[in-house]
């Protein structure tokens, strides 16, 4: 089975790495070629983030959407902001304007504050008790034939019919984020995709099993599909690579005040880099403390640098390298890579050019089953095999080959 890309796309150039100031918050230009960018580099859909004090998300989706013709649009909606029959109407007619391009992300919320900047006092239980009603209104206002009323526990309404059915049959594809107890009910429950931030192997697989154990739960018969999220620093060789990412290291945290006040303005983080709030950036720190680097090239200081906000686990390397890393989880369960760098724009065409058609040529030749299988796992090619794990290289070797590089 093919995996799915997903990008990331924002309406101003920045990064924790390079800071955010300059420029206004909303660059058209910049918006427009950021969507062209991936649509040329082979990207199957771009994330738009959500957050109390961000663009409107939906917009900008409908404003990329217009300027190109392939790319698909994942959109993030936080549960309890809009009445759920509204937001299905506005996701619907978004598919329709965008000719069948639209997903939806779920984010329930981890941050009691930042929910608070929108109005939502729900504690966090309530919040994903409201996001399981929610997304029964949600999928049934974009399948109902005939009007239907719902009495529930957060949400009322009598003799609903929308006359904007999308595109997209039965619905929408619903992806969901979360790493907590609760998340994995609901999202085990709904999600089509279910989406993680990068962790090691072994956790990302626990994480799987407890999704796939959710769905059964549920009664679901097929588990939604898993993605997982890094940001890939590539290097034309492993010295370069890791010369690149420990530059980028310093520069994030050199900007590390200016990140987080971006962070809790605009991506819906508490600012409190020493204690967040939700379970999936503090797994992100627990693999931090654990150590710098694990399994063949997922490398951990930048997302302990700046608290576990958000998808900020790298994974280093050449093309390669970081294209068997991500082959490795496509190995235990994963159908969807969300990357996205520390140079969004550049990068992202990097990816397009270097990374991208590596993974999806051996998946390719995985399904053409031309490969001899072993265990039921095919190979990696002998140049993607050959990429260094973990366990040939420590830490500290790796910044010896650097020289210690811009530390």
């Amino acid at each position: 089975m093919p995996v799915e890309f997903i990008g990331l796309i924002a309406t101003r150039p920045g990064s924790e790495a390079s800071g955010f100031t300059g420029g206004p918050l909303v660059d058209r230009d910049f918006t427009r070629r950021f969507a062209v960018a991936h649509e040329d580099a082979g990207f199957d859909r771009v994330l738009i983030g959500y957050s109390s004090g961000s663009v409107d998300n939906l917009q900008v989706a409908a404003y990329a959407a217009a300027h190109t013709e392939r790319l698909g649009y994942l959109v993030a909606h936080r549960p309890g902001v809009v009445f759920p029959t509204v937001a299905a109407r506005y996701f619907a007619s978004l598919d329709n304007f965008s000719a069948g391009r639209v997903a939806i992300h779920i984010i329930t919320g981890g941050s009691d504050a930042e929910q608070r900047r929108d109005g939502d006092y729900l504690d966090k239980d309530e919040r994903y008790d409201r996001t399981d009603e929610y997304l029964e209104v949600v999928r049934r206002t974009w399948t109902a034939t005939e009007p239907f009323s719902h009495h529930g526990r957060y949400y009322q309404l009598e003799d609903h019919l929308s006359a904007v059915p999308p595109v997209q049959k039965p619905h929408l594809p619903i992806y969901f984020g979360g790493s907590s107890a609760a998340a994995y009910r609901v999202g085990g429950k709904h999600a089509d995709v279910f989406a993680l931030w990068g962790e090691p192997l072994a956790e990302t697989a626990q994480q799987i099993a407890s999704v796939n154990a959710a769905a059964a739960a549920a009664g679901r018969t097929t588990p939604p599909r898993i993605s997982v999220s890094f940001r890939p620093i590539l290097g034309a060789t492993e010295e370069l690579a890791w010369e690149r990412a420990h530059r980028i290291l310093a520069s994030t945290r050199e900007n590390v005040s200016k990140a987080a006040e971006y962070f809790k303005e605009f991506r819906g983080f508490s600012g409190n880099r020493d204690a967040p709030q939700n379970v999936g950036s503090q797994r992100l720190l627990a693999a931090a403390a654990k150590g710098e680097l694990h399994d063949r090239a997922l490398w951990t200081p930048l997302a302990a640098a700046i608290g576990g906000g958000g998808n900020s686990t790298a994974l280093v390397g050449t093309p390669e390298t970081v294209a068997a890393a991500l082959l490795d989880y496509v190995d235990i369960g994963v159908t969807t890579l969300l990357i996205r760098g520390y140079d969004p724009y550049d990068d992202a065409i990097d990816y397009g050019r270097h990374l991208i058609p590596l993974v999806r040529e051996e998946i390719a030749r995985r399904d053409r089953g031309e490969a001899a299988r072993r265990d039921d796992v095919a190979p990696v090619p002998a140049a993607l095999a050959a990429a260094p794990r973990a366990g040939d290289r420590s830490p500290q070797a790796a910044d010896a080959a650097v020289g210690g590089a811009a530390r």
